[in-house]
């Protein structure tokens, strides 16, 4: 959020919700839930590159991508106890009220 944008994310996955295929959703809600905005635009920068999907799938633990200033304990802790539920409130949310297909993306304005 800044005084003129604020951005927010939902999860609409094409697969079955599974603990080992949400790391980087779980990442990301976890991040938005408890680290400040310049430590999260770092810390999603680093989620969204292809190596980091390829080495967390290979088993790497998330931890070891958090960045420098990041509130490590809050963020593990949040991680380790976001359930799956969110995931599949997400998911329901887009595919009931949005109408989308499982796995397709949209962006939605919502002007102040």
């Amino acid at each position: 959020t800044s005084s003129h944008t604020r951005v927010g994310i939902l999860n609409n996955p094409s697969s079955k919700i599974k603990e080992n295929n949400t790391a980087i959703a779980r990442g990301i809600l976890a991040a938005f839930l408890t680290q400040n905005n310049s430590n999260l635009k770092s810390f999603l920068s680093k989620l969204s590159k292809e190596e980091t999907a390829k080495s967390l799938a290979a088993g790497t633990k998330i931890v070891k991508f958090l960045v420098p200033g990041m509130d490590g304990d809050a963020f593990e802790k949040k991680y380790n106890t976001l359930g799956l539920d969110l995931i599949k409130t997400h998911q329901m949310f887009c595919q009931e009220v949005l109408k989308l297909l499982p796995g397709q993306m949209a962006v939605i304005s919502n002007g102040r």
